[in-house]
């Protein structure tokens, strides 16, 4: 059985349970709860052990989190990491099924570490993320849906858009350490999308900037959570009317 300095606990419930040793749940950013990303202090007791699971699409997926970890061992981590992923999403069906289908905007988190984070980000019909940035390598891939990207960069007079990326389904993105995007659903569905980045996404001050001014400011969980809540509670608004 593959170890790590992570405390993972996968579920019969279709669900992986994870958080970096040492930490709690005070830890993460505001905007996330334990309904949320799944996320359980009992996982704190299992140490560095990852449970095993009779469900196969559980399996599947202990196996791609081993898989990342053991590339981010490499010499070319970021290359590495990429090429799992890559072979992952090549069947989204399968991913889909391996984490579940979104049924609200949020996250699911699968690993937390000093050295990677990996998660499930699912965004609402036609719902719209600020720009913001990572401050560390990063790589995407959409397993349901489409996601579309507005690449920016800083210039003299504030953020300029200097790119397009849409990816639909089993394409994957790659984001430098420098990257500034935000994230538009434009379907009238669900998209999902796993997320890789090389460190620990919510220890890491970061920026974001509003979408209207363009003005860059730190990055807000309350922000983000009420991003979140008002996608949602559209979502339960247009269903009532359907």
């Amino acid at each position: 059985m593959f170890r790590s300095n992570d405390a993972t606990e996968f579920t019969r419930r279709g669900m992986i349970r994870t958080i970096g040793l040492g930490l709690s749940l005070a830890a993460l950013p505001s905007f996330m709860n334990p309904e949320m990303n799944h996320i359980s202090k009992n996982a704190l007791d299992h140490g560095e052990k990852i449970l095993p699971v009779e469900e196969a699409e559980l399996i599947e997926m202990q196996k791609f989190i081993e898989d990342c970890l053991l590339a981010n061992k490499e010499a070319n981590p970021q290359e590495a990491v990429k090429e799992v992923l890559k072979k992952g999403i090549s069947n989204p069906d399968l991913m889909l099924k391996a984490i579940g289908p979104p049924t609200e905007a949020g996250l699911k988190i699968f690993l937390r570490s000093k050295e990677l984070t990996i998660f499930a980000a699912s965004w609402t019909p036609q719902m719209n993320l600020i720009p913001h940035n990572h401050l560390m390598w990063a790589y995407i891939g959409i397993y349901t849906g489409r996601e579309d990207n507005i690449l920016w960069e800083k210039r003299k007079n504030g953020l300029e858009a200097s790119d397009v990326r849409c990816l639909f389904a089993g394409d994957v993105a790659t984001l430098n350490t420098n990257a500034i995007h935000s994230v538009t659903n434009p379907l009238p569905r669900f998209t999902g999308g796993l997320h890789i980045y090389g460190g620990d996404f919510f220890a890491t001050e970061r920026s974001q900037w509003d979408p209207e001014t363009l003005t860059e400011e730190p990055s807000n969980g309350e922000v983000i959570k009420d991003i979140f809540r008002k996608a949602n509670e559209q979502m339960r608004r247009v269903k009532q009317i359907d």
